[in-house]
């Protein structure tokens, strides 16, 4: 798709936005070969979100006018040894910025000296005119596979452990739920048997799990497009199979249809899996889903009349896929026009369409691939439906949703509004979260 013109409201960033991808690894540390800008630029975007070096932290060449007509490795490679000096680092990505990659700078070769003297250091192009970060998020997992995981594939042989898997889902950051949506798939897929490599956040091993991934039987992407590549490397270059869940499992539902195609799957795939046990784990986690919703039921009996009846979605594919299933069989609430904010490329469109349009035999749920979320808000601006709605979407949403009288959740970046920790939305959990935080918004505004 055309990337020309100027977007209003961009909901991701550039290429060099995938520095969240390296900060989110434990004790990982992105180098910026680029201009001072772009580090402050990924800080401003993902707000809270440094982790051990990113954002304005971030070790950085500061790319200036001398750099752009005689070249900055030099700069760089001092930039390198001082790091190492100063930070006590498991793991270094260099990641270049438009200037560097307009400039030709032979960074793979700096960074391959210091690959050769046994530094943990990887080099990934991220010019800013290249991809966007969903697509960068790729880029940087397979060169980390390429240039460091394969330095110790003789020791963590290729599938030779046969319950263990390497989890693709949510991207640091750009999804604001992924630290408690990791946690919360690492702990479901412990419930049915499987050891999940999440790579990320808190609940990852850090370089140790990234050095086993080889070893896993097989790889779970959670994903309507982002983060296939991966999927698709690691069968090429380990013989590793892959399950395919084109969204976010959320509530019940999701959830059960989920877990059990990847017990099917792993057994398949010769895992070591007692599927009555894992059968079991998954009706007792359903159990407690549904004994919350019954609890509910005498609070929409009472409020049945002020609470919303549709809503419209303004975030990444798999998100607003997600919700519209979620909301419309487990809470009621109808998925009206939809708009995917990601930049998805044309190819994965028809899979998504049927994906979203499974979600009702009734009627079909409009659907707008608008990667200019302003263009988005003008046509949801011209929108009528009768009764209380209802948006979720980022924070640039709030005063759209206060014009046309909506409520409103902020569950997209960039979101100023709302402060997000370990939440989950990924789940069993997630979904008895997602209804908390909607009916919880909706109560605030009887006080």
């Amino acid at each position: 798709m055309s990337r020309s013109g100027m977007i209003e409201q961009e909901r991701f960033t550039c290429a060099i936005g995938a520095l969240q991808t390296v900060v989110a690894i434990p004790r990982a540390v992105p180098i910026l070969h680029s201009g001072p800008g772009c580090g402050e630029m990924i800080a401003g975007f993902f707000e809270r979100s440094t982790g051990y070096a990113g954002g304005s932290t971030s070790p950085c060449t500061n790319f200036s006018e001398k750099e752009v007509v005689f070249g900055g490795i030099n700069r760089l490679r001092d930039i390198i040894e001082n790091t190492y000096k100063v930070l006590d680092t498991d793991l270094q990505v260099v990641l270049t910025g438009c200037t560097a990659g307009i400039v030709g700078d032979d960074v793979k070769s700096l960074v391959s000296e210091f690959a050769q003297k046994g530094k943990p250091i990887v080099s990934v192009e991220t010019e800013g005119f290249k991809a966007t970060n969903f697509e960068a998020h790729s880029l940087v997992v397979n060169a980390i596979i390429d240039q460091y995981v394969s330095l110790f594939e003789e020791k963590n042989k290729p599938k030779s452990q046969k319950n263990t898997v390497n989890l693709i889902a949510s991207i640091p950051y750009q999804d604001p739920f992924w630290k408690g949506n990791l946690a919360e798939y690492k702990r479901l897929l412990a419930g049915i048997g499987l050891k999940a490599n999440v790579l990320f956040g808190p609940q990852s091993g850090g370089v140790k799990e990234w050095q086993s991934m080889p070893t896993a039987l097989f790889n779970i992407l959670v994903s309507p497009w982002y983060g296939k590549p991966i999927a698709d490397h690691l069968k090429s270059k380990y013989g590793q199979e892959y399950i395919w869940f084109h969204h976010i499992p959320i509530g019940a539902n999701q959830t059960e249809a989920f877990l059990n195609q990847v017990v099917d799957f792993a057994i398949e795939q010769g895992a070591d899996i007692d599927k009555a046990a894992a059968q079991e784990f998954i009706r007792h986690e359903s159990y407690a889903y549904y004994e919350e919703i019954d609890n509910l039921a005498t609070f929409l009996l009472e409020f049945r009349y002020g609470l919303p009846n549709h809503v419209h979605i303004l975030h990444d594919a798999g998100y607003v896929v997600a919700l519209s299933k979620f909301l419309l069989h487990e809470v009621g609430i109808v998925p009206k026009e939809q708009f995917v904010t990601d930049a998805t490329p044309e190819e994965f469109h028809e899979a998504i369409r049927a994906d979203l349009k499974s979600t009702s035999n009734k009627r079909e749920i409009p659907l707008y691939f608008e990667p200019d979320a302003g263009k988005a808000q003008e046509i949801l601006r011209k929108i009528r439906h009768n009764g209380r709605g209802l948006i979720i979407g980022s924070g640039w949403d709030k005063e759209l949703a206060k014009e046309k009288g909506y409520d409103f959740l902020s569950a997209a970046v960039p979101s100023p509004y709302r402060l997000i920790m370990t939440t989950n939305y990924a789940g069993f959990t997630g979904g008895l979260r997602v209804i908390e935080d909607i009916y919880q918004m909706v109560l605030s505004t009887y006080a």
